[in-house]
């Protein structure tokens, strides 16, 4: 039995320092604020939202308690409570902006405004930033109708309390780098609050390195087909980014690497962070910016360059989305609070914060990742830059065969270059870097250097 013991010893001292080896590591104040996450928080959330009788962005501005002016001072409110605990460096605002009249979803010109609350990075020298946003708005089945009672509870409520959630939970932690939760106007009437966003982004040249839009993530119960499902979720992303470069177009046609935007990476990561820390559920990858011909409030976000996806329930269920409240045939028609799954909707919220506090406490990404193809051979050489800023204890190197959707292996490495037994031919490669706890930068895809 001592013998044993010894050699055990001395094969774990081995393959410490050996070049490469596999690594997981959980981060227990990630899995303490995944506690956190309270389905009842995020109900009471949904059910004073559908108070405020509709939130359609043309709706009632004046009122204390009906229509979206009131919704967006109760937010405000809800994030200047967050604030009192955080130190000072949660602050919030509604940030008004002008809409003219486009003839179509805005009939005149509108002053809206999206709710944003700002936690501020202890790194002066980071520049990085997170968005997660839920859409404040709903709608009645006449996208123009501003009268209606328009509950919105999954649509987007849902997405809305997830957010407020996390900056609840988040803004008593300290974080590198700048996070943003915001919920968005007129996304019914054509992604306005988005757009303005996404638009302030570009051009004041922020260093946005993932935006989280979640919308209707509270119900597991489709419509006609009555399929029910809370254990899976589907996150939407880019194939091809929108602004690619003619030089990024060759590169990518070159490598074939359409299956590897930095997009369909964050999902990805989604998916590997999902799986180490919340129970029973499941990444739906799917291959797509948004549903077919449809969108939401990443596509701005996306469109403008930035890496973003957005999740979604994985069923829908068309008799509560974009319907007026009314009993047909013993039907109950609207998108009421009574069809919701909070504990589905908690789940899917942990994802969201295990993910976004994993990237937030990470390192920068490797740069100048490439892949030597200076010789033919069965064995892969992958090379990186270290990046600046938060020391990094090593890097993982993500391996799938060329048919996988997702990652499946990972080899960690304290080198800025390895030599695998995996062939080029066979197989897709990505690198991060990773710290002592685990926390892990997007993966970056290698190019070819010669």
């Amino acid at each position: 039995m001592k013998t044993t013991s010894i050699l055990y010893l001395l094969l774990l001292v081995f393959f410490s320092h050996t070049n490469y080896a596999q690594s997981t590591v959980d981060d227990p104040e990630i899995k303490k604020m995944v506690a956190e996450v309270k389905s009842e928080n995020m109900e009471a959330t949904v059910r004073k939202l559908v108070s405020f009788g509709t939130r359609h962005t043309l709706s009632d501005t004046k009122s204390n308690t009906r229509g979206i002016g009131a919704a967006q001072r109760w937010v405000k409110s809800e994030f200047d409570k967050y604030a009192l605990k955080s130190g000072g460096r949660l602050t919030s605002v509604i940030d008004f902006f002008t809409i003219k009249a486009d003839g179509k979803r805005i009939a005149m010109d509108s002053q809206l405004g999206n709710v944003m609350a700002t936690l501020k990075g202890t790194d002066p020298t980071d520049d990085r930033v997170m968005i997660i946003s839920g859409h404040l708005d709903s709608r009645a089945s006449d996208v123009m109708d501003a009268k209606s009672d328009a509950p919105g509870a999954n649509d987007d409520a849902s997405g809305v309390a997830a957010m407020m959630e996390l900056a609840r939970i988040m803004s008593q932690r300290e974080f590198p780098f700048t996070l943003i939760f915001v919920a968005v106007v007129g996304e019914e009437q054509g992604l306005y609050g988005a757009k303005h966003l996404a638009d302030v982004a570009k051009d004041a040249k922020w260093n946005v390195v993932a935006m989280i839009n979640n919308d209707m993530i509270g119900n597991s119960l489709s419509s006609g087909t009555l399929l029910r499902d809370n254990t899976r979720v589907r996150v939407f992303s880019e194939a091809i980014p929108y602004l690619e470069t003619e030089a990024e177009s060759k590169m990518r046609k070159a490598t074939n690497r359409d299956n590897d935007s930095p997009s369909r990476q964050l999902a990805r990561y989604i998916k590997t962070v999902t799986n180490q820390y919340v129970e029973q559920l499941d990444i739906n990858l799917v291959y797509r910016n948004d549903r077919f011909l449809r969108g939401g409030d990443h596509t701005p976000f996306s469109q403008n360059g930035f890496t973003a996806i957005r999740f979604c329930e994985m069923n829908e269920n068309y008799d509560h989305q974009h319907q007026d409240v009314r009993k047909e045939n013993n039907i109950q028609y609207g998108d009421l609070t009574e069809f919701m799954d909070f504990e589905y909707m908690k789940k899917v919220t942990c994802s969201n914060l295990a993910t976004f506090s994993n990237l937030a406490w990470s390192p920068k990404a490797p740069t100048n990742v490439g892949i030597e193809v200076k010789d033919l051979t069965n064995f892969s050489t992958l090379v990186w830059t270290a990046p600046e800023g938060k020391s990094v204890y090593g890097y993982n190197i993500l391996i799938r065969e060329t048919s996988s959707q997702h990652w499946e292996k990972t080899i960690f490495v304290k080198d800025t270059k390895a030599e695998i037994p995996y062939s080029k031919d066979n197989f897709l490669f990505a690198v991060q870097a990773i710290d002592a706890l685990g926390h892990s930068s997007l993966p970056v895809f290698p190019i070819p250097i010669r």
